[in-house]
């Protein structure tokens, strides 16, 4: 017949079995697999994505500008010296127009205000007359006519004198505030939409990609 175990005994193999598997518990806790780092990572970088940071385009010019020195396929433009590619086969001391573009890298706060940080002017192509710059100028600042959200109109005052403003919502989603007169103020106040004229600024590498900037009051 098989011999009882010491109950001493029994009970220190069932304290050591419990140990390991509080110890092994421990362990997966400390090391989580892969599949739960990777989704921690995701998370993450979906967070770092929703800043409310943007950059859009903001605007064009038109400036003239003379071939300096020409440097293998570029060439230097004269009074700054700014090096461009020499598309256009140019010789020095022609006259060329160049198309410039400013982008704006806007953030919106949590009062759904706009923080906007404008870039430098950079050159992006250039023409050998200011007719062909216009023409491409006139498909990229596209003026139009629209009925936008007004959010409110308001007065203040100080010493005094009174200032009215009406704040409007652009089809980008940003708020701007304009002021206004007495009159449009009375017209404005019952108002949930209002006609403006608006200039859409389109960005030339993705024409989808725009910016509309309040131009006027079309009513």
């Amino acid at each position: 017949m098989r011999q009882k175990m010491d109950p001493r005994y029994k009970k220190i193999f069932i304290g050591l079995g419990i140990a390991f598997v509080v110890l092994l518990a421990i362990g997966l806790f400390i090391n989580p697999n892969k599949s739960g780092s990777g989704n921690t990572n995701t998370t993450s970088a979906g967070a770092e994505s929703s800043t409310g940071n943007e950059t859009l385009p903001w605007d064009y010019k038109i400036v003239e500008g003379t071939v300096g020195d020409l440097i293998g396929a570029d060439m230097t433009i004269l009074p700054d010296n700014e090096m461009l590619t020499n598309d256009n086969n140019y010789a020095t001391g022609d006259k060329l127009w160049i198309v410039q573009f400013m982008s704006a890298e806007m953030t919106t706060r949590d009062d759904k205000r706009n923080d906007i940080k404008l870039s430098k002017w950079q050159s992006i192509k250039t023409y050998k007359s200011k007719a062909e710059a216009e023409t491409d100028l006139k498909e990229l600042k596209v003026n139009l006519t629209t009925d936008v959200d007004l959010v409110g109109v308001y007065k203040t005052e100080m010493d005094g004198k009174f200032r009215q403003f009406a704040v409007v919502k652009m089809p980008s989603g940003h708020v701007v505030k304009q002021p206004i007169d007495d009159a449009r103020y009375g017209k404005l106040k019952d108002k949930k939409q209002v006609k403006v004229v608006l200039e859409e600024v389109h960005d030339f590498a993705n024409y989808d990609l725009s910016m509309a900037k309040f131009r006027g009051w079309a009513e």
